[in-house]
């Protein structure tokens, strides 16, 4: 038995699972603690199941609560950078492309140092300790404890990384250090990004974690807890205190995968919609497509592994901003506002302009604010139930909502989605898409360019199904110099890295397989040089 947990921005899903079996599934709406959150949803579905907490194998769960840290600005430790690289990168610093407000919280304290290497294991030049040991020293004298530390190419080679590591342990024995070479690819300054805001979430990171783990003992839950990664697979609770950053897509991806499950199908686009925002991703194989270009958190390019998605403001909480094409001539001179939803009434059928829907939501304040919940606010949800298309809340609150606004909210939704699909798909040709989400009642029509719409059952809790049936991964993405070595013997190499990240993270090691390999020539180097890409997926260990 497990229980799948995903936890967005407005609400909170579990969902009960013996085997492949959905025995019970509830939402409820996340709340400021997040632990509380997940403690409201673990009661619901063990209450509604009525199973022993004994009983449960494990408890999976996936969470925004890091990504919204980056993006809000709140609960960043302060963090210091050492690069190893001189002479070389003095002209791009570290955090030189972050945003000056971030940079500025984080503490923008960077240090360059000698060392790192050439793509091929070169020094570019040589690793000086007592240069590492005096930067540590100011580090300490400056009270950071956490440290990101960076090398030229140290996905080729981490030891100038390692070694650094080891200094500054000695001279400040309770360092916070994160390894760029054990988070990001190939791409000095995104991996060392990524290191930076790896660093910065520890501390919320342990709070985060500790709390998910009280919230279980509160419920007597004494099975273990895993965490979801960006690329659909999970990672232990320790393992997820160190290296927080790699659930900043979890939501999404567990949408993906939660869809597969649900539909069958490995090759499709998945459609999630929520109560704030509309997440579309590209499933291959069963698992989401992974993105190829860097990826902006917060404002900062990383590249890390994520899932390649998009996201629109566009939700069951998304506030409409009608526009009539009579507004500035509205009778009596009255302006029509979100607070005013009675001013609706009255325009008649293609008396609307363009209407707007989103970005703005109310977010985990739909139940409370949106009409059909007795507020004052008009949503999209509210639109949708006008139309009868669904059946929530109280319908005779929008009864008198005026036709031609409700006709127009509707086009624009399905505008909005069919242009977002478009944008994910690769060729013109047709292809299946997997509707999920709570907020997918909003999908009431057909999507141009879709061979067929697929809402499969349980789709309102994907995402925690997507959590609950997860696998354990881990993943190599290193360049070699096939003049030094084999095909063979970098593939090899490549695969047990992979394999031995997914053991690391949970996974049983008899049950890991490699599921993608991807090599790319790299012309431009010399020396028959090579990236592999390297993914490897096994179940979990008692599983």
């Amino acid at each position: 038995m497990r229980i799948g947990i995903d936890v967005g921005g407005t609400n909170t899903d579990a969902v009960l699972m013996d085997g492949t079996t959905v025995v019970s599934s509830t939402k409820t709406p996340t709340t400021a603690n997040v632990s509380e959150g997940i403690a409201t949803a673990l009661r619901d579905v063990i209450a509604d199941s009525g199973i022993n907490a004994a009983t449960i194998d494990g408890v999976m769960i996936g969470t925004t609560h890091f990504t919204n840290a980056v993006v809000e600005r709140k609960h960043l430790t302060p963090t210091a950078c050492i690069r190893l690289g001189l002479p070389a990168t003095v002209c791009l610093p570290p955090m030189v492309d972050w945003p000056l407000d971030l940079r500025d919280l984080v503490g923008g304290n960077a240090h360059l140092a000698h060392g790192g290497h050439e793509f091929d294991g070169r020094e570019i030049s040589a690793f000086e300790p007592d240069e590492i040991r005096e930067i540590a020293e100011k580090i300490k004298a400056a009270g950071l404890k956490a440290i990101a530390i960076s090398s030229v190419f140290s996905p080729v080679n981490a030891t100038f990384e390692e070694q650094s590591a080891e200094i500054v342990r000695s001279v400040i024995p309770d360092a916070n250090i994160t390894l760029s070479s054990e988070i990001g690819r190939i791409g000095l300054l995104e991996r060392e990004n990524a290191a930076i805001m790896n660093s910065c979430l520890r501390q919320l990171a342990a709070r985060t974690v500790d709390g998910f783990k009280a919230a279980l003992d509160e419920l007597r839950i004494t099975s273990p807890f895993y965490i979801s990664q960006n690329d659909g697979t999970l990672m232990n609770a320790d393992f997820a205190k160190e290296y927080p950053v790699l659930t900043f897509a979890s939501g999404p991806t567990n949408s993906m995968r939660g869809a597969a499950f649900l539909s069958g199908l490995k090759d499709a686009i998945v459609v999630d919609v929520g109560g704030t925002t509309t997440d579309i991703g590209v499933l291959q194989h069963g698992f989401p497509r992974v993105a190829a270009l860097a990826v902006e958190i917060g404002g900062v390019r990383t590249n890390f592994r994520m899932p390649d998605t998009y996201s629109i403001g566009l939700g069951g909480g998304s506030l409409i901003d009608p526009h009539p094409k009579s507004l500035p001539h509205r009778e009596g001179g009255t302006s029509l506002t979100l607070d005013s939803p009675s001013l609706l009434v009255g325009e008649g059928a293609g008396g609307w302009g363009e209407v707007k829907v989103g970005p703005r939501s109310v977010g985990y304040e739909l139940t409370e604010k949106a009409l059909v919940f007795g507020g004052d606010v008009l949503t999209a949800t509210d639109v949708i139930v006008a139309s009868a298309s669904a059946d929530i809340g109280d319908r005779d609150a929008v009864s008198d909502l005026d036709a031609g606004l409700v006709t127009a909210v509707e086009a624009r939704i399905m505008e909005m989605i069919a242009i977002a699909v478009d944008r994910m798909k690769t060729s013109a040709t047709p292809v299946p898409v997997i509707v999920v989400g709570g907020g997918s009642i909003l999908v009431t029509g057909e999507i141009e360019g879709a061979s067929e719409i697929i809402k499969p059952d349980h789709f309102p809790v994907a995402n925690a199904i997507g959590a609950a049936i997860a696998q354990v991964g881990g993943e190599c993405d290193r360049i070699f110099s096939l003049a030094e070595l084999s095909r063979d013997e970098a593939l090899d190499q490549a695969k047990q890295e992979a394999s031995d990240r997914a053991v690391n993270a949970g996974a049983a090691a008899a049950s890991v397989d490699i599921v993608d390999v991807e090599e790319v020539p790299l012309a431009y180097l010399p020396g028959n040089a090579t990236r592999i890409m390297v993914k490897a997926v096994g179940d979990l260990v008692g599983a």
